[in-house]
């Protein structure tokens, strides 16, 4: 084994002539598979494998070790040598010491690296980052909501624009990959990613996913333009699902429900042609993911088509040897990896999955049509991203980086993110001559405005790059004027990592500084994590947000939260002694800005809720949740709205004006089980301001050979309305629209009756014949 081990390196480089042949290749008229096709026939086995290694930045840069780097920031030429020249590693990700980077220092690195490989390989470099919320990682970039606070706006279009200028702006540092969109479900409320997803519904998700594909890799996912990113929809599948609510344990899962609400925002984004796809870091139903062939050949190869790059998550082929016990070596990890469709390793920290795969290669445990099928598949995203011709950008060519323009777009989505949940007696919009409280750890902090992903990776350096932004506290000032404007925080976040811990408990400065204010403008909510350390035990907010709600409400002073967290965090104990509630979510670095002019009526607020919010820990439900479920009798929509089992519905958010719903009609009450229909509907602004609504159509099955959904979103559309004005609203709706999984694992719209609602409207629709939508390849896959 040592021999062999040692002798991987003696076989022969790639030859001039070769570097020569794969320039001549690349910039021929071929199709990109093509091309890709013949300039992997010209790699070696090491280059191959090279190209399916990807190691995170601080295993290159000068630093006491791979884990850390030396500020200021520099590459090591001998490590960027051993890297390239030595194991030929094809693929880079992250920032080095978790922080964020300027565009030129990107540019500068990411220069060097590339001249590198493509003097030593004559194939680029694939530099990939999680730019989720904006260029995550690079200091200056415009931040926009979390996914959570997207979905809220109900806007898809305002989803493209900030995906289109997250993609421009992670270009300009020469980074022309994001592992962006998650399109995990977030249907727990205890999971710490599911300010990461889109919410809890598969529509809403598919959607939110498809319009995010389309703003990174722009028109006809036209990677050539120098302005588009490659997407990665990631954690396929089923992440989220897991049965604790914690991170990366273990998902028991039965292929109906996979297929029903988890498997459909994943073929979405991949129809709308994403190049490229991370996999789930979990264990589904025993087997660690990253190991199921059933999953990722069978399903998302065959099955859904999927063309593109598949590549693993963080050290997670480590993983099936370290944390989940299935292989008795890394080595074996690295073949039932890459036997069940990995295309590409976050290794990050070390080269032995180069050299455990050389060996399978040449032992004949790994095929070399599985290594040229995965080389040919990463090679075609650098084709496609033109980096053969342009392997770097210069940040002269973006000038519209961090512009007026782009933070417009991103206060647009913060303000119709933010959702009105409360508002009794009209308490809001405040008066303008308010004097008010701001109090709560969330009130001066930028850090929980724009939550994790955010300049680091759980979001505690966002201070150091934030100083021309505003917090909650500095926008209400510049709003209402800061003689009108006390603060005492009550209590706060410790800084230091402890990310749920608080210190500096002082109440009672909090109860004496509502003396002689008008109204209490309370800030709670959570400090920001992602991923395991955003696990928790309790989903109730804070014990010390409680005492300080519960104190100041003691005043007579009227209340109106904020929210301000990742997921719903439980506030029944507290939720009565509020006047106002408003939902923030993650709304980056204009929420503050946002939520002021949300305050004092300047904008309408127009979010809606992407989740059910729940109100007991034993009560956590989705909206399209089965009849059995419910805890009350559920004849119509909107018996669910006024459940006692939920803080909030799904959907649900309040404004400042009325709408009225009228005339609900479909174009024929009778439909084949495959026919198309339309849905219209008269909705008109009541009252006396303008304002944006989002119109919902959901289904309900009455009845069904598999037990129905209670009812499900179909289609929406957010729309502007002057006061006192009315539109129609149709929506075009097709019979495969009311299918569900069947006992066959076969989409299937079956005859019967159906109910639709629009609003407080709702119609009758009857199916007069079945129709099964069959699935393109095989059953049983879990």
């Amino acid at each position: 084994m040592i021999a062999l081990a040692a002798s991987i390196y003696s076989c022969s480089p790639t030859t001039a002539n070769d570097f020569n042949n794969i320039e001549k290749i690349a910039s021929s008229n071929l199709s990109n598979e093509e091309k890709a096709r013949q300039i992997v026939q010209k790699l070696t086995l090491e280059e191959k494998v090279g190209q399916m290694t990807q190691i995170t930045l601080d295993v290159i840069t000068k630093g006491k070790n791979a884990f850390e780097s030396d500020e200021p920031l520099s590459l090591d030429a001998k490590l960027v040598k051993e890297a390239i020249a030595k194991y030929k590693v094809g693929s880079v990700l992250n920032t080095a010491n978790n922080r964020a980077r300027t565009p030129e220092k990107w540019n500068e690195v990411i220069t060097m690296l590339q001249k590198e490989s493509m003097s030593e390989i004559g194939v680029p470099l694939l530099y990939g980052v999680d730019a989720i919320h904006g260029t995550t990682y690079t200091a200056g970039a415009t931040f926009f909501p979390q996914q959570i606070g997207m979905a809220a706006t109900w806007n898809p279009e305002l989803n493209r624009i900030g995906s289109e200028i997250c993609a421009y702006e992670t270009r300009a540092s020469s980074i022309p990959w994001t592992f962006s969109p998650v399109l995990d479900m977030g249907r727990n409320p205890a999971w710490p990613r599911i300010w990461e997803t889109y919410g809890e519904d598969v529509y809403l998700t598919s959607v939110m996913g498809a319009a995010a594909v389309d703003g990174y890799e722009g028109k006809n996912n036209d990677l050539t333009n120098k302005n588009a990113v490659a997407s990665c929809i990631k954690h396929f599948v089923a992440y989220g699902a897991e049965k604790s609510g914690k991170d990366r344990t273990p998902t028991y899962l039965p292929e109906i429900e996979l297929r029903e609400h988890y498997l459909p925002s994943y073929k979405a984004a991949i129809d709308a042609g994403s190049h490229t796809i991370m996999i789930n870091s979990g264990i589904i139903n025993g087997i660690p993911v990253h190991a199921n062939y059933k999953i990722l050949t069978t399903l998302l190869k065959e099955e859904l088509g999927f063309k593109g790059l598949v590549v693993t998550d963080w050290a997670d082929i480590e993983n099936i040897h370290n944390r989940d016990k299935v292989s008795a070596t890394h080595k074996e990890a690295v073949k039932l990896a890459i036997n069940a469709g990995i295309d590409m390793a976050m290794v990050p920290y070390n080269y032995n999955f180069t050299t455990n795969l050389i060996e399978l290669v040449n032992e004949g445990e790994v095929s070399m049509e599985r290594i040229d099928d995965a080389v040919t598949r990463i090679v075609q995203v650098k084709l496609a991203l033109n980096l053969f011709d342009k392997p770097y950008t210069d940040i002269k060519d973006y000038p519209d980086f961090g512009s007026k323009k782009h933070e417009d777009a991103a206060y647009k989505a913060a303000s119709e993110s933010i959702t009105l949940l409360k508002n009794n007696k009209n308490i809001l919009p405040l008066p303008k001559n308010a004097k008010v409280l701001v109090t709560g750890p969330n009130a001066n902090s930028m850090r929980t405005l724009n939550g994790g992903w955010s300049y680091s990776w759980q979001g505690e350096k966002v201070h150091e790059f934030t100083d021309k932004y505003n917090t909650i506290l500095k926008s209400i000032q510049n709003k209402l004027g800061k003689s009108n404007v006390k603060y005492a925080a009550g209590l706060e976040y410790v800084n230091d990592g402890q990310y749920f811990e608080e210190q500096n408990i002082n109440i009672q400065e909090a109860v004496n500084a509502a003396k002689g204010v008008d109204y209490i403008v309370l800030c709670i909510g959570e400090n920001t994590y992602t991923e395991a350390p955003g696990n928790l035990d309790d989903l109730y907010i804070s014990k010390n947000q409680e005492a300080l709600t519960e104190a100041l409400a003691k005043t007579g002073k009227p209340i109106i939260m904020v929210l301000n967290e990742g997921r719903p965090r439980l506030i029944s104990n507290i939720e009565p002694l509020a006047k106002g509630v408003i939902h923030t979510y993650l709304p980056g670095n204009f929420g503050g800005d946002a939520l002021a002019d949300i305050l004092v009526g300047e904008v309408n607020p127009s979010g809606k809720l992407p989740y059910t919010y729940p109100k007991y820990p034993n009560a956590l439900t989705t909206y399209d949740h089965k009849p059995s479920e419910s805890s009350e009798k559920m004849e119509g929509m909107y018996d669910y709205v006024g459940s006692t089992s939920i803080q909030y519905p799904f959907g649900y958010g309040l404004s400042y004006t009325d709408f009225d719903y009228s005339n609900l009609k479909v174009s024929k009450s009778e439909i084949a089980g495959d026919e198309s229909f339309t849905v219209s509907v008269k909705v008109k602004n009541s009252g006396k301001r303008d304002g944006q609504e989002v119109v919902q159509l959901f289904s309900k099955d009455l009845y069904a050979s598999v037990t129905p959904d209670v009812v499900r979103l179909r289609r929406f559309d957010k729309i502007d309305l002057k006061a006192g004005e009315t539109k129609d609203i149709t929506f075009k709706v097709f019979g495969k629209d009311l299918a569900f999984i069947g006992q066959d694992m076969e989409y299937v719209t079956e005859k019967g009756d159906f109910k639709l609602y629009v609003g407080d409207q709702e119609v009758d629709l009857k199916v007069t014949s079945t129709v099964k939508f069959p699935k393109n390849s095989n059953k049983g896959i879990l």
